[in-house]
């Protein structure tokens, strides 16, 4: 509640999100962040000026654009462009096509070959298991039951 009116002080809240943890040892605790979109981008940048690095419930705040490589806003406009990934859905839109999916395995594809080509010393990948070799002790009984009495 305080960080929202302390928000409020920069522009109109379009909205607020602040998240919670959902499971786990620390369900219902904050996460420790939040999201926030104001009405216009002149806000958004004042409130960004302002509070990134200000002490606020003593904790020092970060603040920032939530993904700064996406274009944010248009320049003509002061509405939000969604990613392509956010866009909301609409039941009058084709369902994606093949050409879609065929791009996709185009890049995994593209991906795959830049890997082969270009292999990273730093993270080796694992050694390929071998399910038919034979094991490296050889049992000649399944065990000993003087052994396995001492075990106990």
């Amino acid at each position: 509640y305080h960080l929202l009116k302390l928000l409020q002080k920069f522009g109109k809240v379009k909205q607020f999100d602040f998240l919670f943890h959902k499971s786990g040892a620390l369900e219902g605790q904050p996460r420790g962040y939040c999201f926030v979109n104001f009405e216009t981008k002149q806000e958004a940048e004042k409130a960004i000026q302002c509070l990134n690095g200000k002490l606020a419930l003593s904790k020092k705040l970060v603040v920032r654009w939530a993904h700064a490589q996406v274009k944010r806003y248009d320049h003509n406009k002061s509405e939000k462009i969604l990613p392509i990934s956010l866009e909301p859905s609409s039941s009058t839109e084709p369902p994606q096509s093949n050409l879609s999916v065929s791009a996709k395995i185009k890049a995994i594809e593209a991906k795959l070959k830049m890997m082969a080509e270009n292999p990273d010393a730093e993270y080796p990948a694992a050694p390929v298991y071998s399910y038919f070799k034979p094991p490296e002790k050889k049992r000649t009984t399944p065990y000993s039951r003087a052994a396995w009495k001492s075990r106990r």
